[in-house]
């Protein structure tokens, strides 16, 4: 199914994901292959919640299995927060797309992305 024309829509939910980042792939936003719907990312932030160290953040976005950075490899410095992506620079998630993060250190970075699930 082809994603929703935004003109004529009929629903607008407004979500917020949250994840507290490892050094594993975390998929924050995940938009169905079939939903019948596109996701409009607004608002990506990251906050570090160590005291003593600073960490990396990487945001991808996944679409047809190749990788897209939207931030790679930024330093998040110690009790400090970064905003990746703002309101003024939101992009569109389409059927199958993935919003990714991975963190340098275990536990040291909390995400929280604010979307609108589009129908």
């Amino acid at each position: 199914m082809a994603a929703p024309n935004i003109v004529n829509v009929s629903n607008i939910t407004g979500k917020t994901a949250v994840a507290l980042l490892t050094t594993s792939n975390i998929d924050m936003i995940t938009n169905a292959a079939s939903s019948g719907k596109v996701y409009k990312v607004n608002s990506f932030i990251v906050s570090n919640v160590n005291g003593a160290a600073a960490a990396q953040v990487t945001v991808s976005l996944i679409r047809n299995s190749t990788e897209y950075k939207v931030a790679s490899t930024i330093y998040v410095p110690a009790n400090a927060t970064l905003v990746v992506l703002a309101k003024d620079a939101a992009f569109y998630m389409e059927e199958g797309d993935v919003l990714r993060a991975v963190a340098s250190a275990n536990n040291y970075l909390h995400a929280v992305a604010s979307y609108e699930s589009i129908s």
